[in-house]
């Protein structure tokens, strides 16, 4: 079936319901934190697995956002559809890191909203560019993604076992997304444009871990 501009234009506009009201998403796959146990966390402790959730749940907030764009400017119905795809998984990873949150006494990032609307942005002026440089874009961000997995993971309590198998089956899923990305023809970002979304991605995590 076709989609009108409005179609597509009230889709998104759930998306961005789904992704930014509290609970309004569901996974399609159960949490991987429900096969560890909870175990007693000190103060210090529990607030810093608190920060690094928070950070992954703006992350994958982020996520939604930059494929929704994609997805909406892409040229190719492949290309639209591997975003949306990607976009489904990524669903899991959000509501994922709002459990989790919640089971820690928390709540997600009140900056949610703008780091949404920024990252739509991004990801519908590379779609409307390229879906070279859209798939691109993808790769990047999910190379990023990994390695602030890998840092948090090793930060993490090491008892905080629900919160680390959360993030070990999101490194995986977010490894798969930026190889579809590559096999998809997106372009291989050189290492100074890396370096740049590194600061960039510096700004979401230190004002989303407290905020």
């Amino acid at each position: 079936m076709l989609l009108t501009k409005l179609d597509k234009a009230v889709l998104q506009f759930d998306r961005a319901l789904q992704t930014l009201v509290p609970n309004a998403a569901k996974s399609a796959r159960p949490s991987p934190a429900l096969h560890h146990s909870e175990a007693p966390l000190a103060a210090s402790e529990r607030k810093h697995s608190i920060g690094l959730m928070r950070i992954n749940h703006t992350g994958e907030v982020c996520a939604q956002a930059l494929y929704a764009g994609q997805a909406t400017t892409a040229k190719l119905e492949t290309v639209r559809a591997d975003m949306e795809h990607a976009a489904d998984e990524e669903i899991d990873h959000l509501v994922w890191c709002e459990e989790r949150l919640h089971e820690l006494g928390s709540r997600p990032s009140v900056l949610n909203p703008l780091f949404y609307g920024a990252s739509f942005c991004i990801g519908a002026g590379a779609g409307i560019i390229s879906d070279k440089l859209s798939l691109g874009f993808v790769a990047a961000t999910e190379d990023q993604v990994c390695l602030h997995l890998d840092k948090h993971m090793a930060a993490l309590p090491e008892q905080d076992q629900r919160s680390r198998a959360v993030l070990e089956q999101m490194h995986i899923d977010e490894a798969k997304h930026k190889q579809m990305a590559l096999d998809s023809g997106g372009y291989e970002f050189p290492q100074p444009v890396m370096r740049v979304m590194t600061l960039v991605s510096k700004v979401m995590t230190h004002s989303t871990y407290r905020i």
